[in-house]
């Protein structure tokens, strides 16, 4: 069945802003998907001011994209409710949402590896094609959002970590944290974005191609969220007001 949010997408970062929030208010706060949601929306939150004051050079297209990127996930997130498998990259999220064994960090990093790694590089494409320009075209402006996210897995560490008292240098969650890069996953996602517009002219190996990548992401996925000795429900999770920053385009 389809929702009344479903056929209202938003088609502005305001518009994202809301929809993310009325999310957030409709999950309870440990949920692994409200997680998520909370370090995307802090950043898109940003990223809304910052079209506003001049820092990016087109602002019009970096909210296209930022729409669109974001459209990829509130999607998935209406397909499940709605009772349909959402795309593979984010099947392990929400299969294993409520796990009493995963800790809040690993929702947070399955989010942004599902986000990033599959969702990104497909809404850089549909935004070259809707606007008819390269890839070269939204570069800078790819590299200014790079820039306003250089803090965020600290930020991360800082409002997800367990404290010291509850997290030996040796658990495995300080493992799971060093396995995986923002900076990495966005070059990853530039670099297949630049493979599936030089591919744009042959659908069927554009369709293997993105295939490929969703089920890769989702494996990768599956393991950030490897239930993990000494995870505990007692552990702070991240509140609605937290200054945590997120991914985003």
């Amino acid at each position: 069945m389809t929702t009344s949010a479903e056929r209202r997408a938003p088609r502005t970062v305001e518009g994202v802003v809301a929809r993310m929030r009325a999310l957030g208010a409709a999950l309870p706060p440990r949920d692994g998907v409200a997680v998520f949601n909370r370090v995307y929306l802090a950043v898109t939150e940003e990223v809304g001011r910052r079209l506003a004051d001049g820092y990016f050079q087109d602002p019009a297209a970096t909210e296209d994209l930022d729409v669109r990127f974001a459209a990829r996930y509130l999607a998935a997130v209406d397909a499940v409710a709605a009772g349909r498998r959402p795309p593979a990259c984010w099947r392990p999220l929400f299969q294993l949402r409520r796990h009493p064994g995963i800790r809040p960090l690993q929702f947070a990093l399955a989010g942004m590896n599902a986000h990033i790694g599959h969702d990104l590089a497909l809404a850089l494409v549909d935004t070259c094609r809707a606007r008819g320009v390269e890839p070269e075209d939204l570069e800078g402006d790819f590299d200014r959002v790079g820039t306003l996210l250089t803090g965020l897995e600290e930020r991360i560490r800082e409002d997800l970590m367990p404290g010291p008292d509850l997290l030996d240098v040796a658990d495995p969650l300080t493992h799971l944290v060093g396995s995986w890069s923002l900076d990495k996953a966005r070059g990853a996602a530039w670099a297949a974005y630049r493979a599936l517009w030089g591919l744009r002219a042959l659908p069927e190996l554009t369709e293997e191609f993105v295939e490929r990548v969703d089920e890769s992401v989702g494996l990768v996925g599956r393991f950030l969220l490897t239930p993990l000795p000494g995870a505990t429900t007692d552990e702070p999770a991240q509140s609605s007001g937290s200054s945590t920053g997120a991914i985003s385009s």
